[in-house]
């Protein structure tokens, strides 16, 4: 694939071992810097001159200058496609469905979310990130949890670590989990996150209306997700001195489901289409959909989960509410009949979120392999008879 040259990908199956235990970060140092444990300090670092080695990528994954060509999405109009004129949905899911064919992204507008809670909650999210580390750790993501916030990935990784920071919490108990590990004066902020979450969860479903239709399978989809364990994320990317050696976000498939992207006005998004990379800016009131590996997998490889990744820039910080849809833990991933015959047989095995999950979490960094190696790994341990909690 291009962009990932043979060093980079020599270096992917030399990191194996290291990405498959969590905590490997442990006595990483700031190389050149000071000694003792490395700690991504955002204030800090955006006023330095330099980077610490750590956080420095390979040539073959860094920005490039001919990555700002836009990528031609189509904008999904919700509010037509449930207009009731069937020749209207029809064409629309259509066009949706020759993205996902091809790499898996699209927009969509006119969706119905009030624009002041999405203003609100962009808000409201800078202000928790501009806050110290030292209160932001408040809320400190523990290894091998999935919640809490984190900066950079310096607790799992020793390399190629992203420059960004992260807060991930529960889709059905926001406002109890900000107050529970941030305090009551984070009420506001949970409340303003579980409305947001609510209207995002219908959202989702009627995303799925359109995937279902433009493969034929009706309410299949949303029936499937009525009821989930998804995962919500905001991420923030501080401005950085020399944002042309690191990455916000490294080249990877999401291993979900569905993703739900609301970028601030500023650009960072970069998906990787036909050898290339493309830049995909932010519109008002638009939302970015993607699909992931598990959503792969539930269409037989129909859609694709596509190779994407976040850059930053040393003039302002960038913020992104991230929404990624995930079946419960234990149902059961496995396409709809009509979408296996004999020239589309059945391109993984059936697994569970739950092992995914654990996949991602405790054995690989999600990255340009994720859903090949995940089948190996399921279809080894099955093989030696062990189960998957």
């Amino acid at each position: 694939m291009s962009g990932r040259g043979e060093a980079a990908k020599e270096r992917d199956g030399q990191a194996g071992d290291g990405r498959a235990r969590l905590g490997c970060g442990d006595g990483l140092t700031v190389r050149g810097w000071e000694k003792g444990p490395f700690v991504f300090d955002a204030a800090i670092l955006s006023r330095k001159h330099d980077i610490p080695a750590d956080l420095i990528w390979s040539e073959e994954d860094r920005p490039t200058t001919d990555s700002v060509d836009e990528l031609d999405l189509p904008v999904t109009d919700l509010a037509c496609f449930f207009s009731g004129n069937a020749e209207t949905a029809l064409e629309i899911a259509k066009q949706v469905g020759e993205a996902c064919s091809k790499h898996g992204f699209f927009q969509v507008t006119n969706h119905g979310i009030d624009k002041g809670l999405l203003e609100e909650a962009q808000r409201r999210t800078e202000e928790f990130f501009t806050m110290s580390l030292e209160e932001k750790e408040r809320a400190k993501r523990n290894v091998g949890e999935i919640f809490g916030y984190a900066s950079s990935l310096t607790g799992r990784f020793t390399s190629n670590l992203p420059w960004k920071e992260t807060l991930t919490i529960p889709t059905n108990a926001a406002e109890e989990y900000m107050v529970k590990t941030l305090g009551d004066g984070f009420q506001q902020y949970g409340n303003v996150l579980q409305n947001y979450l609510d209207a995002m969860n219908k959202l989702v479903l009627e995303i799925l209306e359109v995937l279902g239709l433009s493969l034929g399978v009706g309410r299949w989809f949303r029936d499937f997700y009525s009821d989930n364990d998804s995962i919500f994320r905001v991420n923030y990317y501080p401005s950085c001195p020399k944002p042309d050696l690191t990455l916000g976000t490294g080249p990877h498939y999401d291993p979900t489901s569905i993703t739900i992207l609301h970028q601030d006005e500023i650009t960072g998004l970069q998906v990787h289409v036909d050898g290339k990379w493309y830049t995909v800016s932010p519109k008002p009131d638009t939302f970015v959909i993607n699909i992931g590996d598990t959503f792969m997998a539930l269409t037989n490889k129909m859609y694709k989960s596509c190779l994407h990744r976040a850059v930053v820039n040393n003039m302002s910080a960038r913020k992104s509410l991230v929404f990624f849809l995930c079946p419960k833990k234990d149902k059961i991933v496995r396409p709809p009949e009509s979408l296996i015959d004999a020239e589309h047989p059945r391109a993984y095995p059936d697994f569970t979120w739950a092992a995914m999950e654990e996949f991602t979490q405790k054995h690989h960094r999600a990255d340009t392999q994720t859903a090949n190696v995940f089948a190996q790994w399921l279809q080894k341990t099955k093989e030696k008879g062990l189960t998957i909690d």
